[in-house]
């Protein structure tokens, strides 16, 4: 059976946006790419429950990254639907301290105590992974036709995950909004333009991006 991918726009607080999260159904059971920020659950869910992905079918809940738009759900979901968590240790502790600034570069206090606020990421949203993901780590022993491929520049601990069919999904290293792109927020560039370097070597037919739509990888 050829991968089911599902396409999960999320509305982000304030109007700022959206973002995209991936539901992937195999023969072994689904798996969701990122999770939104907890402002939207209840949209996740009603496309949760449209897709057919009850509580107890879920085999991984994998994270690009340990955005607040990325990980708000993540929780949630494995207290209800089921499933491990998984995203790079050096993203980790933003999950685990409800800190996107963990392993970046720090802005001034006050953005840093009102981030959280803003983005709905409270104590009951963080989380510790239950598996830590590593550069070219296989994912078929959990069903999952994929390895991981480290893509570090938005943060150090960004991965992406290119399934055998070509389909990666980069998180946000690249975005297309309105044009394929790197993403307009980098903490470390050069890392970024490495990474988008190492891509090129790799197989990959179809970007899925954490913003804007599919696109081919040229």
């Amino acid at each position: 059976m050829q991968n089911e991918i599902k396409t999960i726009n999320l509305p982000l607080p304030f109007r700022m946006g959206s973002v995209n999260c991936y539901l992937i159904k195999t023969d072994a059971g689904y798996y969701l790419i990122d999770t939104g920020g907890s402002n939207s659950r209840q949209e996740l869910l009603r496309e949760l429950e449209s897709a057919g992905c009850k509580p107890g079918l879920f085999k991984l809940i994998v994270i690009t990254h340990g955005d607040f738009d990325h990980t708000g759900n993540a929780a949630y979901l494995r207290d209800t639907f089921g499933g491990k968590i998984a995203m790079h240790p050096d993203d980790a502790g933003m999950a685990e301290r409800g800190d996107m600034f963990v392993n970046r570069k720090k802005p001034n206090i006050i953005i840093r105590k009102l981030l959280p606020i803003l983005s709905g990421f409270g104590s009951a949203e963080r989380f510790a992974p239950d598996l830590l993901l590593e550069d070219g780590q296989d994912l078929s022993g959990y069903g999952f036709d994929a390895r991981v491929i480290s893509i570090p520049g938005h943060s150090k601990g960004s991965i992406g995950f290119l399934t055998a069919a070509g389909e990666f999904f980069c998180g946000d290293l690249l975005d297309n909004t309105k044009e394929p792109a790197l993403n307009s927020i980098m903490d470390d560039l050069a890392a970024a333009t490495a990474s988008l370097q190492k891509l090129r070597g790799l197989s990959i037919g179809t970007v899925y991006p954490g913003h804007g739509k599919p696109f081919p990888l040229n």
